[in-house]
């Protein structure tokens, strides 16, 4: 298992950027991908953007262009640019890490979750 400690969220008027910031540590050898989920009020928690271990990215359609995600692995940290931020963006923003042994079939060891970290846009 890792830990995770997450960092960046606050208030932000429309058309603002943010960027979060998301530490692993412990057992960050099997780490296979770190990424970001979001969950607004009343709402599930959906996918926001991930990157593997080997450098793939993938991102929700709906925020493809204004969210940028990055990752360095020497720190193992994920970090997600925001730009342009929408009142719609307003949510609490975890970070997830997985990790996975690559066996064949590959064999997930854990899914870990932050605290998250809440982000507001508004005027």
């Amino acid at each position: 298992q890792v830990q995770l400690v997450e960092s960046g969220g606050g208030l932000v008027q429309p058309g603002g950027s943010l960027r979060l910031s998301c530490a692993a540590s412990g057992s960050t050898f099997d780490i296979s991908a770190m990424g970001w989920y979001r969950q607004a009020p009343g709402k599930q928690r959906e996918l926001v953007a991930t990157i593997t271990s080997g450098g793939s990215i993938t991102y929700a359609d709906s925020l493809k262009g204004r969210f940028t995600i990055s990752r360095d692995s020497a720190k193992n940290t994920v970090y997600l640019q925001m730009n342009s931020l929408k009142p719609e963006d307003t949510a609490v923003y975890y970070c997830h890490v997985r990790g996975q042994r690559a066996t064949i079939p590959p064999k997930i060891i854990y899914d870990s979750w932050g605290q998250g970290t809440q982000v507001t846009v508004s005027s």
